[in-house]
C-alpha cells in the first residue's frame, strides 16, 4: 500500500499539471457502474456515478495537497469543495494525452476514473485491485475519520502528539509496531517505513510501547521522520504497483535495510516474520530486542 512518501510524490507531480485547470469532462468505468448497480462501494464512495460526474464537471482545480495517505483536491464551482482520494493498495494517477499513453497494460486495463482537463490532457485514475477511494465532500468534516488523523510528522506538534498517544491507556500496552502504524498516532507511516525505522533503532516490533523509554521514543520518532524524508527524496518505494503520474517507479526499495529481507544486512542473521496489527512484520532476532 502506498504510504506517505509515495502519496507525496504523486501530489508533487499532479500539482503543476492540474492547478488552475478546469475539469471539462469525467468518465467512470463500466466496472464501477456495475458495482454501484449491485450495491457495492468500489472506489467512488457514497455517491452514484452520474452524480459524481455532475459534481466535478466544470469545477476548477484550486489546490492539490497531501494529508497523511490521502490526496486532497480542492475544487471550485460556485463554492469550494473537496475531492478526497486514497490510493488503496494499487491506485495510481497518470497525466496523459490519451489512455493508450499509460505505460503499462496492467494500468491501462484498470482505469476507472478519467478527468479531462481544460488543456486537453487526461488525469486518469487506475486501480488494479479497486481498494482505492474517492469522496466528494463539501468539507473535511463530512467524512469524520479524516479529522482523527495525527498531525503531519514534519509538523512541530507531531512529536508531542506521538508521545502523548503512545503513553495513553489505549496504546501503551500495544506492540510498538502497531502503535506507529496507527494513523491517529503518526500520519502516513505504514508497514514499510515502520519496519525500517524499528530496524534502525534496533527495537523489536512486538515490544510494548510502555517498555520503551521516553528518550528512545523520541529517537524512534526522529528515525521515522528521517526514513520518510529519505523515501520522498528517492521517489518512494515500488514493491509491486506504485508508479508516479509518468509511470515511473520509486527507488527507495533499493535502500531498505530490513523490509522484505531474508537475512539481516548488519549481522547476517536470518530474519523472522510475525504478524502485528494484521501485517507481516520482518525483523532481525539478533539486532532487534
Amino acid at each position: 500500500m502506498p504510504e506517505l512518501p509515495e502519496v507525496e510524490g504523486v501530489v508533487r507531480q499532479i500539482r503543476p499539471v492540474s492547478i488552475g485547470k478546469k475539469i471539462e469532462a469525467v468518465e467512470v468505468s463500466d466496472t464501477i457502474r456495475v458495482s454501484k448497480t449491485n450495491g457495492k462501494e468500489a472506489i467512488i464512495k457514497r455517491m452514484e456515478a452520474d452524480r459524481f460526474i455532475d459534481s466535478l464537471v466544470g469545477a476548477q482545480i484550486i489546490r492539490v495537497e497531501r494529508r497523511s495517505k490521502y490526496i486532497y483536491f480542492t475544487l471550485r464551482n460556485e463554492n469550494e469543495f473537496l475531492l478526497v482520494n486514497h490510493l488503496g493498495m494499487s491506485g495510481a494517477w497518470f497525466y496523459v494525452d490519451q489512455l493508450q499513453s499509460i505505460p503499462e497494460d496492467k494500468f491501462r486495463r484498470h482505469v476507472h476514473v478519467v478527468l479531462t482537463l481544460s488543456d486537453g490532457n487526461l488525469l486518469a485514475f487506475s486501480d488494479i485491485r479497486r481498494f482505492g477511494e474517492m469522496r466528494v465532500l463539501q468539507e473535511e468534516a463530512d467524512f469524520p475519520p479524516l479529522l482523527l488523523m495525527a498531525p503531519e510528522p514534519f509538523e512541530a506538534v507531531a512529536l508531542d502528539h506521538f508521545l502523548l498517544m503512545a503513553e495513553s491507556p489505549k496504546y501503551r500496552n500495544k506492540a510498538i509496531k502497531e502503535v506507529i502504524m496507527d494513523g491517529q498516532v503518526i500520519s502516513g507511516c505504514g508497514n514499510i517505513y515502520a519496519t525500517e525505522a524499528l530496524f534502525k533503532m534496533k527495537i523489536h516490533p512486538k515490544r510494548a510501547a510502555s517498555r520503551i523509554s521516553k528518550k528512545r521514543k523520541v529517537e524512534l520518532f526522529e528515525a521515522i521522520v528521517a526514513v520518510l524524508l529519505e523515501s520522498i527524496e528517492a521517489g518512494g518505494s515500488t514493491i509491486s504497483d506504485y508508479r508516479n503520474i509518468n509511470g515511473v517507479s520509486g527507488s527507495m526499495q533499493n535502500r531498505f535495510g530490513m523490509y522484505g529481507k531474508k537475512q539481516c544486512m548488519v549481522c547476517g542473521t536470518m530474519t523472522k516474520t510475525l504478524k502485528i496489527g494484521g501485517r507481516a512484520s520482518v525483523y532481525c532476532p539478533a539486532c532487534q530486542k
